[in-house]
């Protein structure tokens, strides 16, 4: 046995959607109910673990011999549930050194990342069933308990056999599906070095990272304790039944001569801006109450596993453009900021549930525990969390590529490079512009929005106007960043003719070390690192001037599959950004022997031993790889007893 294909179909009462799989293979009811599976790419065969069938003592073998390659589509879910099924405790999991997964071959591709949605683009003669959504419903979750169907709260297979009939077909058609999306890609297989990449992403999310229960329960406590006094006000201000009610308030506001469609957080900032008495009141009060980001904290809750550990929360090539990781479960690459100066003292008063001291010293106790969300992840006793990242590194590999060497110069000098920019735009010298003053505030916005061929919304869209620009100063603004950047403006362009005539001509051509190659339908363009981003079915098109442009198929702004056009500086875009994710992914593959607990963005947090110094992780993160050696990187980070951004 080389290979072994997998699909499984389980059930449990916790929601894998709401706590992961991590999670969700922890609860008591747990269970593997049907293991589909096909040896070296044969016949397809079904267990019926529910119904008494055993697993294959060669099956069994297979699952923990390294030998043996274990596929399956979004094989973390497969390889979790069936480590709790082969009886491995919380923390410990099958090795992911012998497993792959069809899902990032997918995104590999350019592809979607769900079953049906690569079987719809392939146009597979066999696609994943699509009555399977209703059959998981009925058997994998739990269910409502009626009169009609004697109060039970799970369907068993007995309860429906032509549904578990019908079951055990979706469960094989899920593997056939698998296999035959695995000989439509076997032109183009993944490199090695992906698949060691993924491995180590495997190892990240199985680790999990620590966290602080006692202050996320009291978090939660305090805030309900605030949330519940301020609808008591906006009740007694209103008297409405339902204040929370957009409805209902929109209404009240309109008997005040307040005209509104909407209340969504940005409208609700506008209106305050200009609104006073009871209006402002009620504004203010519907600002602080709903402020979304403290659902985390339920999240955190829910996610956490019986060690207080909370895991899988990264997904391998979840952004398949550009191949850098997504989010899930704690997204933590959303989490909200924090400014507050006296950060660890407000976390003390939190985990002393000390609401009156929070009440007298802060304005908003919910906008201070959306502050605080980051400090739930610490570290576990003895140790200490060191949070490292690369200074500025999208605007410094743009640079590279472009060879804008002053923009290097200036990094090299470890000077500012907001400062540098304005300097550069307005030909003042940097020693005389103040890094608090309007000069370097236009450079940051300018850098910011003009880095991938932005323009006045670009600008609009970075808060230009709240800094107290005008609408007269953003085109001059534009046209001096791109004077003082004449490389980077050459590169979109170069990038943009190479990538078309690659198309149009369906050859291969190159530009900045960069090669674009049209093969079976797919653009491929080559980045420095060795690695290729791919684009689905490109063609020519007209883009909304009416001029010519590369477009291709791919997940669009409205999640849906969709043809999208592209032109120079969005690849240009594409490929900063995934080479800074390679960069990351060199210095994670360098820091391995450390224990890696999250990484977000351009940032490695490790859950380090105590003599471990951050000048020894932000040495090894700075190190360039064999591809980029003249690309002098630098990192900088800081020590604590909880995750911030410092």
């Amino acid at each position: 046995m080389k290979t072994l294909e997998i699909d499984i179909e389980t059930f449990s009462s916790v929601s894998l959607a709401k706590a992961g799989v991590y999670k969700y293979s922890q609860s008591d009811d747990f269970e593997v109910m049907l293991f589909a599976y096909s040896i070296n790419g044969g016949q397809v065969e079904v267990i019926d673990l529910a119904l008494g069938d055993k697993l294959p003592e060669k099956i069994l073998h297979a699952l923990t011999d390294h030998k043996v390659t274990k596929w399956a589509f979004n094989a973390n879910f497969e390889r979790i549930c069936l480590s709790r099924f082969l009886g491995f405790p919380t923390g410990k999991y099958l090795n992911p050194s012998s497993w792959k997964c069809s899902m990032v071959w997918s995104a590999y591709m350019g592809l979607p990342l769900s079953l049906e949605g690569v079987g719809s683009v392939l146009g597979l003669e066999k696609q994943k069933l699509k009555e399977g959504k209703d059959l998981i419903r009925y058997f994998c979750t739990p269910c409502k308990p009626t009169k009609a169907n004697g109060k039970r709260t799970r369907n068993f297979p007995y309860h429906d056999l032509d549904k578990w009939s019908s079951f055990k077909e979706y469960n094989k058609r899920d593997v056939e599906t698998e296999l035959e999306i695995q000989r439509k890609l076997a032109n183009f297989p993944v490199p090695d070095t992906i698949w060691q990449e993924y491995h180590l992403d495997q190892e990240i999310n199985d680790r999990g990272v620590l966290l602080d229960l006692e202050f996320i329960k009291n978090a939660i406590y305090i805030d309900d304790y605030f949330r519940s006094n301020l609808m008591g006000e906006l009740k007694s201000i209103t008297e409405l039944e339902n204040p929370n009610s957009v409805h209902q308030l929109r209404a009240w506001l309109s008997d005040k001569g307040l005209e509104t469609d909407r209340l969504g957080k940005n409208v609700v900032s506008e209106l305050l801006e200009t609104a006073d008495g009871d209006i402002a009141k009620v504004l203010t009060l519907r600002q602080q109450i709903s402020k979304s980001s403290i659902r985390k904290y339920q999240t955190m809750e829910n996610a956490i596993g019986s060690d207080n550990r909370a895991r899988g929360m990264f997904q391998f090539y979840g952004a398949n453009r550009t191949g850098r990781f997504a989010g899930r479960i704690l997204q933590p690459q959303n989490l909200p900021r924090n400014n507050m100066p006296d950060l660890s003292e407000a976390r003390d008063l939190v985990l002393g549930k000390d609401i009156k001291a929070l009440d007298m010293l802060y304005d908003s106790v919910p906008e201070v525990l959306s502050e605080l969300i980051r400090t739930s992840f610490i570290p576990k006793a003895n140790h200490k969390l060191i949070v490292a990242d690369f200074s500025s590194i999208e605007r410094v590999v743009l640079a590279w590529l472009a060879d804008e060497n002053w923009v290097l110069e200036a990094y090299n000098r470890k000077e500012d490079l907001y400062t540098a920019t304005a300097s550069h735009m307005f030909d003042v010298p940097i020693e005389k512009i103040d890094k608090r003053g309007p000069l370097r505030q236009k450079g940051k916005v300018a850098d910011l929005a003009c880095g991938y061929g932005g323009s006045v919304g670009a600008l609009k869209a970075m808060g230009a106007l709240d800094m107290g620009l005008s609408e007269e100063e953003l085109k001059p603004l534009v046209n001096s960043w791109r004077s003082a950047n004449p490389n980077i403006v050459d590169f979109w362009w170069a990038v943009d003719r190479a990538a078309m005539k690659a198309v149009m001509e369906r050859t291969t051509t190159s530009t900045h070390g960069i090669d674009f190659t049209y093969k079976s339908g797919m653009l491929f363009i080559s980045l420095p690192s060795g690695r290729k981003l791919s684009y689905v079915k490109p063609k020519m098109g007209l883009n909304q001037f009416g001029s010519p442009c590369v477009t291709y198929e791919g997940l669009g702004t409205t999640k849906k599959w969709e043809r999208i056009n592209s032109y120079g500086p969005k690849f240009v875009e594409n490929i900063v950004q995934a080479l800074s994710r390679d960069l990351l992914m060199f210095s994670i593959e360098n820091l391995k022997h450390f224990s890696i607990v999250m990484h977000i963005h351009d940032e490695i947090v490790i859950e380090a031993e105590k003599h471990i110094t951050v000048q020894e992780i932000c040495d090894i993160m700075s190190k360039s790889p064999p591809w980029a050696e003249s690309l002098k990187l630098r990192a900088d980070g800081f020590e604590g007893n909880f995750y911030k951004k410092d």
